[in-house]
């Protein structure tokens, strides 16, 4: 099946990086569907493979993007024709950036008529989110948390669901509209870092007390940071390294990377009774589709019942995508951003 598809061709600026091309869709295994689609969500990590720093990208050329909105066209079992002509949206093992996607049937959910952009902020961002908070090691009440890059579509949802947990909120921003609009998602405290040192308000906030629970998608010299804030029974989540996305390109720039986040002693966090995680949900929906189901269920849910609401941070047309990425990179942008064909 022939579609198109925005190919990554070569790293560099947005405006370079992309070339609108006809593709060939490969074949369907029969846990598999075809989705017209009708947006794709961006992630930062799309930013991080247009520049060449996100290990999990395909050789160039390739198309990425995790996640669509559409509906399902075609099938190659049988036991999967009722999903046909349903609207759904699904996480893709990357293929997203594409009037038609490959997704498989384990990350498809039925949502009828819900807003496209809402939806894609529930996809790999709400799943994230839902994840670190409320599967893998849940949030309990009165935790101290921290969240970093708050107003992202990834920390605006962390928000909603720590609040929902009963936990005090420091959402760390980069502007006082962002630190505004946490606010009225239901921070407690909202730290601008480039007015102050982050990790020195805090603990001034806290004083004997320590973090429970801080979420960190920048890694880099905040990582250690972090672990001088938290308490015995804390838990740190890594879950992105867009630090390394503002040096110099090449191998010393992420080798500076690494050196600013030190050397981790598992001995040593044992001592001190702290929790390191690492999350990346690619591997999660490529090794555990039970568990991303799951959680895109739950996260769903929540929408629902009215509990959480995604923040929309923009809708592009197709031929805005390098403007798209743009902003997303600029650090301004608050909430989801999606692309619409």
């Amino acid at each position: 099946m022939k579609t198109e598809a925005f190919v990554l061709t070569k790293n560099g600026k947005s405006s370079e990086a992309f070339s609108l091309q006809e593709i060939q869709l490969r074949s369907l295994n029969e846990e598999e569907i075809v989705i017209e689609t009708e947006a794709f969500g961006l992630n930062y990590a799309d930013v991080m493979a247009r520049q060449g720093l996100y290990r999990e990208t395909p050789p160039l050329p390739c198309v990425i993007g995790y996640e669509v909105v559409g509906r399902v066209v075609k099938t190659a079992s049988p036991t999967n024709e009722h999903l046909l002509g349903k609207r759904v949206i699904a996480i893709t093992h990357f293929g997203g950036y594409a009037k038609h996607a490959i997704a498989p049937v384990s990350t498809v959910y039925d949502i009828h008529d819900l807003n496209a952009n809402t939806a894609l902020a529930l996809t790999t961002q709400g799943v994230t989110a839902y994840y670190m908070t409320h599967y893998i090691a849940p949030i309990k009440k009165n935790d101290q948390v921290l969240i970093h890059a708050a107003a992202g579509g990834v920390g605006t949802l962390l928000i909603q669901l720590a609040k929902l947990a009963g936990a005090t909120v420091f959402a760390k921003v980069s502007s006082n509209e962002k630190a505004q609009k946490c606010t009225e998602l239901g921070a407690d405290y909202t730290i601008n870092y480039k007015m102050v040192d982050y990790a020195v308000e805090i603990q001034k906030i806290l004083g004997q007390k320590k973090i429970d629970v801080c979420y960190n998608p920048i890694g880099g010299s905040t990582f250690k940071l972090d672990k001088n804030l938290m308490t015995a029974g804390s838990r740190l989540f890594l879950f992105g390294g867009s630090q390394l996305s503002e040096g110099k390109k090449g191998v010393l720039s992420q080798l500076n990377f690494l050196r600013k986040m030190g050397v981790l002693i598992p001995a040593f966090m044992m001592m001190q009774s702290k929790t390191i995680i690492g999350v990346n949900m690619l591997k999660i929906a490529t090794q555990r589709p039970d568990v991303l189901k799951h959680c895109l269920e739950e996260i769903i849910k929540l929408h629902k019942g009215g509990f959480i609401q995604p923040e929309n941070g923009g809708e592009f047309q197709f031929d805005q995508l390098a403007q798209a990425h743009d902003l997303l990179q600029s650090g301004k942008s608050i909430g989801k951003i999606s692309i619409h064909w």
